[in-house]
């Protein structure tokens, strides 16, 4: 009886030595993933985007129309208009309009975009979405166009090392999506709230040392150039692939659903999107219209 004890014991003893050593590969193994260093494309584009030349018309037209009839028709109707603000009024409504209807910041970032809960389960791991906002514990505060770039659209912080951010979701993003987006979070009330970094559990450990929790850095084709601007909003194949790029991340890139990579087990698998749920989708964004921009608020000023 005794042997048949020590040589369980020494079963056991192997077991957990072998585990001990598995988990400390892994841990190893997934912060080395983490560690690594990225390099991108830096690219560059303004925040807001300037007024077209088309809207500028447009506003040259709304004021003359609201001249009274005594006025000097030789007159400057943009004398003293700031096309600055009316740009950066605009692109902040437009910002608004994309993170409340095709762009979900805030399931990440929260509703005031001071940090929220992207996984918060003790064998995968509590991973928290940062703080945007200019309050203590933000961290976007020096952030360039480029930085933007690479973090929202590549996965790659400034410093080189890579996010667990789904860039990959967000890669067909336009350049003037990204700068609508920036200008809006930028006028959002300041939050002091301090976002810890993440951390993993054994079974999230585990999952980032074999691969299973997607890391954009590693596989964005981080020198493609993005658009400019968005395709226009049609019954167009162009403008559907761009609505759907959010939608691959879970649903993956043929739309197929099954399990969410990297998600814990409670998760529900993504479903598979049929045209039937794509039509829904393309409906619902139908029904929510930006909000009243700023043309008349800034024009009439």
């Amino acid at each position: 009886m005794k042997t048949v004890l020590k040589v369980l014991g020494a079963l056991v003893a192997l077991v957990l030595l072998a585990a001990g050593l598995a988990y400390a590969w892994a841990k190893s193994t997934a912060s080395s993933r983490m560690e690594k260093q990225h390099t991108t494309h830096l690219v560059d584009f303004p925040i807001p985007f300037p007024l077209t030349d088309a809207e500028v018309a447009e506003l040259r037209a709304e004021k003359a129309k609201a001249l009274p009839a005594e006025a000097d028709p030789n007159a400057d109707v943009l004398a003293g208009v700031d096309l600055k603000a009316v740009a950066l009024e605009r692109a902040q409504a437009r910002g608004k309009h994309l993170v409340e209807s095709l762009y979900p910041c805030i399931e990440c970032h929260g509703k005031d975009f001071g940090g929220g809960t992207m996984v918060d389960d003790p064998a995968i791991g509590k991973i928290l979405g940062v703080n945007l906002t200019r309050g203590k514990g933000g961290v976007v505060a020096t952030y360039t166009a480029a930085d933007w770039d690479r973090t929202v659209r590549h996965g790659v912080l400034p410093t080189g090392k890579p996010t667990v951010m789904p860039a990959g979701d967000f890669a067909a993003m336009s350049d003037q999506e990204l700068s609508d987006i920036v200008a809006y979070i930028r006028s959002v009330p300041p939050v002091d709230r301090e976002v810890p970094r993440p951390t993993y559990g054994p079974v999230g450990t585990l999952l980032m040392a074999a691969g299973k929790i997607r890391i954009n850095a590693e596989e964005d084709p981080h020198e493609k150039p993005h658009a400019a601007q968005a395709p226009a909003a049609a019954v167009t194949a162009e403008f559907g692939q761009h609505l759907l790029q959010v939608c691959t991340g879970c649903h993956g890139v043929d739309l197929a659903g099954g399990p969410i990579p990297g998600g814990p087990p409670d998760w529900p698998e993504a479903a598979k999107l049929s045209e039937t749920e794509l039509k829904a989708l393309w409906t619902a964004l139908q029904a929510t219209p930006p909000k009243a921009s700023a043309r008349k608020s800034v024009a009439a000023k």
